[in-house]
């Protein structure tokens, strides 16, 4: 029977933890996502107990199948990912970096050799 008990905890709190996770933030009451994780983690029944009844809000009615839109002309809801403007990908990112180091040594090797001229012009 403890075994059980202990069983039903840890699915209750893995399934909070996933369902804190993966819940759109508009979806989420009084406390910030990530404030809810740390109270499940402290308070693992407890905690579970509460995001369910008063961290979670519910969408009243049935909600559309993403799989099966009723309307043809209905699509899957849109991420709430920034503008593809400011998204920038690890390529992007590391493409970058190797940019600026590669401009870096560029800098560097024209100082150099300015500063070589300088010393062959003073002769």
């Amino acid at each position: 029977m403890p075994f059980l008990i202990g069983a039903l905890n840890l699915a209750l709190f893995i399934a909070s933890l996933v369902d804190i996770i993966r819940i759109p933030e508009d979806r989420v009451r009084y406390l910030p996502k990530m404030v809810w994780i740390i109270v499940v983690f402290l308070l693992p029944f407890i905690g579970s107990v509460l995001w369910w009844v008063i961290g979670r809000e519910y969408v009243q009615g049935v909600a559309p199948s993403i799989r099966f839109p009723q309307n043809p002309q209905q699509t899957a809801p849109q991420s709430q990912r920034p503008a593809p403007s400011t998204f920038r990908t690890t390529e992007q990112q590391l493409a970058d970096l190797e940019r600026e180091e590669y401009e870096e040594k560029l800098r560097e090797e024209l100082a150099r050799r300015r500063k070589e001229r300088g010393l062959d012009d003073e002769r």
